[in-house]
C-alpha cells in the first residue's frame, strides 16, 4: 500500500491511499500522523487500521501536485518534535566519491574510506547482534523538511545545492519510547558538497539544508534491491541522468543496524515524535562535475514508491546574506 497526504479544498491534511490503482480518499478526516497513533493505540498494525476505515471517492495526486497541495507523506503537528536525520557511506560504492571529495592524492587513504571499510566488514551483523556504528548526520527539523513540488532553496551563504537520491525510513515514537517504522518513502537529502569538499569536518554544515520526502510512503518491508533514476531538468533538457541503487542487497549496512544506531540515543525515543530518517546513496550529480543551477528540477524515481519526487532549486539571492548575524542580549 502507498499513503500520501494533501490539502483538501478546505485546507485540512488528508490522507488518501492506493494499491495499484488509483488513490482514494482515507475515510477520515485526521492526518497521518494521527491515523499512526491510532494503530500504535490499537495495537494494530497501520495496514489493517487503513483498511478498517475504509476508502472512498478518487484523489487525482497529479493534480493536487500541480496545485501545491501534496504534502510530505507524514508531518507532526509541532515541526520541532519531527527529527531529519541520515547516515552516509552505507551503499556499496559510496565511498569512491566521497573518498575523491577528501583525498590529498589518489593513494591516501581518507576517513570516509576507512569508515566504509568498517561498514563493508561489520555493517550487517548476525541477527540480535550490534554492528559497526556508520556515519551519521543532522540535518534539521520538520522546519526543513519541503513538500514534493516544493523549491528546496540554497542560502545566499551556500556554495553548492546538489540532490541526494535515498530512501528514507519515517518513524513515531510510541508511548513507551519504542520507534515504530511506518514504512519507507523517497527522499531527496539536498546538499553542499562544494562546502563539504573543502574539508570533511564541513560535513555537518553541508548538511543543514532543506530536504524533500514523498510523495508517497509505502507500508511494509523494504524490497532487497531497488534501482530508481536521479535526473536532473534544466527547462526541456535533461541534463543528467542515472540510476541509483539501494536496499540492502546494495548496502553495506543492514537496515536494521543503522536504525539501532541511531535510535540507541534516548534522546532520539521521545514520545510522539516523528523521525526521518535517510539511508545513504552512492549517487550524485556533483560527482559528475554536474553545477545545479537556480530553477533546474531534481527528479527521484523508483517504481516501488509510486510518484516520481521532484523538487526545484531556488537559490537564494545574494543580497539576502546577512553580513553578521544579529544577536541580542538580554
Amino acid at each position: 500500500m502507498l499513503l500520501s497526504q494533501y490539502l483538501d479544498d478546505a485546507g485540512n491534511a488528508r490522507v488518501a491511499a492506493r494499491t495499484g490503482g488509483p488513490a482514494r480518499a482515507v475515510q477520515s478526516d485526521l492526518p497521518l500522523y494521527h491515523l499512526a497513533r491510532q494503530a500504535i493505540t490499537n495495537g494494530t498494525t497501520l495496514l489493517a487500521h487503513i483498511d478498517s476505515l475504509g476508502t472512498g471517492d478518487p484523489v487525482d495526486l497529479g493534480a493536487l501536485l500541480d496545485e501545491g497541495r501534496l504534502l510530505p507523506p507524514l508531518t507532526h503537528p509541532d515541526p520541532a518534535h519531527l527529527y531529519l536525520t541520515g547516515t552516509g557511506l552505507t551503499h556499496l560504492g559510496s565511498a569512491s566519491t566521497r573518498a575523491s571529495m577528501h583525498a590529498k592524492k589518489p593513494e591516501d587513504e581518507t576517513d570516509s574510506m576507512r569508515m566504509f571499510r568498517m561498514g563493508v566488514e561489520g555493517g550487517k551483523p548476525a541477527e540480535g547482534k550490534v554492528g559497526v556504528q556508520p556515519e551519521w548526520f543532522y540535518k534539521g527539523n520538520g522546519a526543513a523538511l519541503m513538500a514534493p513540488g516544493a523549491a528546496l532553496e540554497s542560502p545566499a551563504f551556500a556554495l553548492d545545492g546538489g540532490e541526494e537520491p535515498e530512501i528514507a525510513g519515517i518513524y513515531i515514537i510510541d508511548t513507551n519510547g519504542t520507534p515504530v517504522r511506518l514504512g519507507f518513502a523517497l527522499a531527496n537529502e539536498f546538499s553542499d558538497h562544494v562546502t563539504e569538499r573543502q574539508n570533511y569536518l564541513y560535513l555537518a554544515h553541508s548538511k543543514l539544508r532543506p530536504c524533500a520526502i514523498g510523495p508517497e510512503l509505502r507500508v511494509g518491508p523494504l524490497p532487497d534491491s531497488i534501482e530508481g533514476t536521479s535526473r536532473i531538468r534544466r527547462g526541456a533538457e535533461v541534463i543528467f541522468e542515472k540510476p541509483f541503487l539501494s536496499g540492502e542487497a546494495n548496502m553495506s549496512h543492514s537496515i536494521r543496524n543503522l536504525e539501532h544506531h541511531h535510535f540507541k540515543y534516548a534522546l532520539f525515543r521521545q514520545p510522539g515524535d516523528v523521525h526521518v530518517h535517510m539511508f545513504g546513496t552512492a549517487t550524485l550529480s556533483f560527482a559528475e562535475g554536474i553545477a545545479a543551477q537556480d530553477g533546474d528540477v531534481f527528479e527521484i524515481e523508483a517504481a516501488p514508491f509510486g510518484l516520481p519526487l521532484r523538487n526545484p532549486l531556488a537559490q537564494a539571492p545574494v543580497a539576502q546574506a546577512v553580513p553578521l548575524t544579529d544577536v541580542k542580549v538580554l
